[in-house]
């Protein structure tokens, strides 16, 4: 790439140049062989996030089983009393949604524990009502289910790439906390998690992926939009919490920027969110107020910087 030419990272063929419109002001070469230093530098610490160094590997570890255990509990419970429950993951591109939900689901029975990652509508399904296809992958009687990106789809992808008509997206808005509280008076509980990183972070964590042969399936034409409609997905979403967080929905943002306290945060919310029994208050620990927000303190403190 050309000295002072900014990137919007997405890749690169011989007949698709890199588009300027929209570019950041710093170089971000998704194919050069490492970072700026100015943006690996600031990768850690950006959008306001808390701490300056990473979370420790051993103590991570550490924590983590003891959770895991909680959640086999969880689901015990889930199954012996047939309730429903129903986590939703969404949140930036690069965020960790994916490794949070590995991390929950890593020793829960498949039978009882199931991911739902919905590819993009068919022609059939866009002709649908809207929730529909969601509609169907609902819990049954004794069943956890991990959303892996949702209807909220509508709320942030959606309009961004102009998939969808502002009025569409502001149909759902409207819609979306009525579709949940169906959910929620039949007696599915609702869990939403936001997972938000900083624009350096989202840089080092596309840049990583791109690099490692083992990660680059994770990356879609859509992911290397993310950097130049940086702001423009933050506005969506800071619209969509404002307008869907809800007392039988709530929104919990978890930031992200260092995955290991993400990822045991995330795990701790959700297990003092539901009221399962033999619950081991000591085994959960605390949780980290400057990881783990609500959604009006979130955005009370100006969102995503």
């Amino acid at each position: 790439m050309a000295k002072g030419v900014p990137s919007t990272g997405r890749k690169r063929t011989k007949q698709d140049k890199p588009s300027q419109a929209a570019a950041p002001d710093f170089d971000f070469d998704i194919e050069a062989a490492s970072l700026p230093r100015a943006i690996d530098e600031a990768a850690f610490v950006s959008g306001d996030f808390p701490y300056s160094r990473k979370y420790k590997r051993k103590a991570y570890e550490k924590e983590l089983e003891p959770l895991q255990i909680e959640l086999l509990k969880l689901l015990r419970w889930v199954r012996d009393k047939g309730e429903r429950l129903i986590i939703v993951f969404e949140g930036r591109d690069g965020a960790g949604k994916g490794g949070a939900i590995a991390r929950f689901t890593q020793h829960l029975n498949p039978r009882q524990a199931r991911v739902v990652a919905l590819s993009k509508p068919s022609d059939t399904e866009k002709g649908q009502w809207y929730f529909q296809r969601y509609a169907a992958q609902m819990p049954a009687a004794g069943e956890i289910v991990f959303f892996d990106r949702s209807w909220y789809n509508r709320a942030g992808v959606e309009p961004v790439m102009g998939f969808c008509s502002s009025e569409q997206s502001a149909v759902f808005l409207r819609e979306a906390p009525a579709f949940e509280g169906m959910l929620a008076r039949d007696g599915i509980r609702v869990v939403k998690l936001f997972l938000t990183i900083g624009r350096e972070m989202q840089m080092s964590r596309l840049h990583a992926r791109w690099h490692d042969p083992l990660k680059r399936w994770k990356l879609s034409p859509i992911d290397f939009e993310a950097i130049p409609r940086f702001d423009s997905y933050s506005l969506a979403f800071e619209r969509m919490l404002e307008r869907t967080s809800t007392e039988w929905a709530p929104w919990t943002v978890i930031r992200a920027n260092d995955k290991f306290r993400a990822r045991l945060n995330a795990i701790r919310h959700v297990l003092l969110a539901v009221p399962y029994e033999d619950r081991d208050r000591k085994a959960i620990g605390e949780i980290d107020d400057r990881i783990v927000l609500a959604a009006d303190t979130y955005l009370g403190n100006g969102g995503e910087s």
